[in-house]
């Protein structure tokens, strides 16, 4: 059977209730069967710095969708080295299941800085981009009526996970910004402090 997945990647450092509410809209407002959440390697555009291992990451991830069943986590970006590409992962995708159709899930942020991406051109190509609005975040008319891409409205939550470890580096709650069993992940393991 043919599937329609979108790909939510990011660096789930640690994953949080905004990311939750954008995987959950787009399932809502799109014909998208399933969200695939797929945690980067190394992001090119970061540093790693105070980062949680791939593996704490990985499992943080694990635990924040295991409640909703048309969620899953993917590791295919921990089995390469070296910076991790969106047109990379979508080609190895597409190689594994060529039945299926990808979608990749981007906040309205991202698309001024598309041009930017490594091989847009090709990459455009491949996949069909789905673009999160939000309230604070308007798109501009000639953004809204590009065809390449399907846009969802999406609640304003103001959470990040930047935000998030600050604040536990400052000893401050982390409550409804996070899975219960996320945060508890977090204080266990002593991450960000």
């Amino acid at each position: 059977m043919c599937k329609k997945i979108g790909i939510l990647g990011g660096t789930f450092d640690p994953p949080h209730y905004g990311h939750l509410v954008l995987a959950e809209q787009v399932l809502d407002q799109t014909e998208v069967n399933e969200i695939w959440f797929m945690p980067t390697n190394v992001p090119p555009h970061k540093k790693n710095e105070g980062m949680a291992t791939k593996e704490q990451r990985l499992r943080m991830t694990e635990l924040a969708i295991e409640e909703q069943e048309r969620f899953l986590v993917s590791d295919v970006e921990f089995e390469r080295t070296g910076p991790s590409y969106t047109i990379d992962t979508i080609e190895k995708l597409q190689r594994a299941y060529p039945d299926d159709t990808f979608f990749f899930i981007i906040g309205g942020d991202m698309v001024n800085q598309l041009q930017d991406w490594y091989k847009i051109e090709q990459l455009m190509k491949l996949v069909t981009f789905i673009v999160a609005e939000r309230p604070n975040d308007p798109l501009s008319y000639a953004q809204k009526t590009n065809p390449s891409f399907i846009y969802v409205s999406i609640p304003q939550l103001d959470v990040s996970s930047s935000a998030i470890r600050e604040r536990v580096k400052l000893n401050r709650s982390t409550r409804y910004l996070l899975p219960e069993n996320v945060r508890m992940f977090v204080k266990e393991n002593g991450l960000y402090e």
